[in-house]
């Protein structure tokens, strides 16, 4: 297999040398080519012809957003975002995956965090270059007439089966959010738990976006709170996610972990909380696993299904990284399998 040629577009020319040299190290990338703006970028787009583009958020003369926009319209490739910690970043980053962006690596606030930042950039670039361009369209689309009557009439017969949905998500997950929890209707009969792999700092910002364009209430999450039909709660990054019950009241509880995820891992993760979530309510819990790398939630959809609970996984065709659900499916977890198109139509039917 040839290297993934990669263009890197940053301001800083700091960056652009050690990080690019950096990733050089992978026999498995090749740095094409670098920009210190979006113009400059879109110029050479045409010659280089790269498989994956890193871009940064912040940039003079043509910043991030713009170019990626165009970039979408006129030559789609798969992009992964560099983005810093700040909450303009934060939302500017969110936005960016909105627009189509694969994934995002947030840069190093010190030299001691330089060779895990570009690990990750590395694994990232390898994993955008096997995406299929056509599933990075933008996270929005028309609604389709009478939607929102067919979704508020299939919530007014349901008999109430499940009191609680959990979802997981990874890479791809916020712009699958975006066309999933924008979807469901305000009446929603259960409560639903988001757990979607980002750094901390950025779970906030997402439940703020989904907020904005929602009818049910999109919440993230605090300690305590109740788990409530018609609300979302996206859970906090970077501590543990479980679930109690105090006279028969389903809860949210959140705390630090004393323990550092394993290599790949995240906190919260995806199966411990879908775990917590069936052996508290069994039958009445409903798994949705999106798209994703690695095989977080195959054993949390597999202990919803041991329950009686039911399990949904995104189908392969939709999926920008078919890692999560395919390892669901293969672990016997999943009962259905949907396309993004129709998950909230399916989620509001196995209600």
């Amino acid at each position: 297999m040839p290297p993934v040629r990669v263009m890197m577009v940053d301001d800083s020319a700091l960056v652009r040398r050690v990080v690019g040299r950096m990733l050089c190290l992978d026999p498995e990338i090749d740095v094409v080519g670098t920009a210190a703006n979006g113009e400059e970028a879109l110029k050479q787009l045409p010659v280089l012809n790269p498989d994956v583009v890193v871009l940064d958020v912040e940039m003079p003369v043509l910043d991030g957003l713009s170019v990626l926009e165009r970039l979408m319209r006129v030559q789609p490739v798969p992009v992964v975002m560099l983005s810093s910690y700040t909450r303009t970043g934060t939302r500017e980053t969110l936005k960016a995956l909105f627009l189509g962006a694969v994934d995002f690596v947030p840069k190093p606030d010190n030299q001691a965090e330089l060779v895990s930042v570009v690990n990750e950039l590395a694994a990232k670039i390898k994993a955008a270059a096997k995406i299929q361009v056509a599933k990075m369209a933008p996270a929005t689309r028309p609604r389709v007439s009478g939607e929102d009557d067919r979704l508020h009439r299939a919530t007014a017969s349901m008999p109430g089966r499940r009191e609680l949905v959990v979802i997981g998500s990874s890479t791809g997950g916020p712009a699958a959010l975006q066309k999933i929890i924008p979807e469901l209707p305000g009446d929603l009969p259960a409560g639903v738990v988001v757990v979607q792999h980002m750094p901390a700092g950025f779970t906030s910002s997402l439940a703020d976006h989904l907020a904005k364009s929602s009818a049910v209430k999109v919440k993230h999450a605090a300690d305590g709170d109740p788990v409530l039909p018609g609300r979302v709660l996206i859970a906090p990054s970077g501590v543990e996610l479980c679930f109690n019950s105090v006279n028969d009241r389903l809860a949210v509880r959140i705390g630090k972990s004393d323990m550092r995820p394993a290599p790949g891992g995240f906190n919260p993760s995806v199966d411990e909380v879908m775990i917590s979530a069936a052996r508290l309510r069994g039958p009445k819990v409903l798994g949705v696993l999106l798209t994703g790398m690695g095989r977080d939630g195959a054993r949390g959809m597999l202990e919803i299904k041991k329950k009686d609970g039911r399990t949904i996984a995104e189908a392969e065709e939709s999926c920008v990284v078919f890692g999560m659900p395919k390892a669901a499916i293969e672990n016997g977890a999943v009962d259905k399998v949907v396309p993004l198109k129709d998950m909230a139509c399916e989620i509001v039917r196995e209600l």
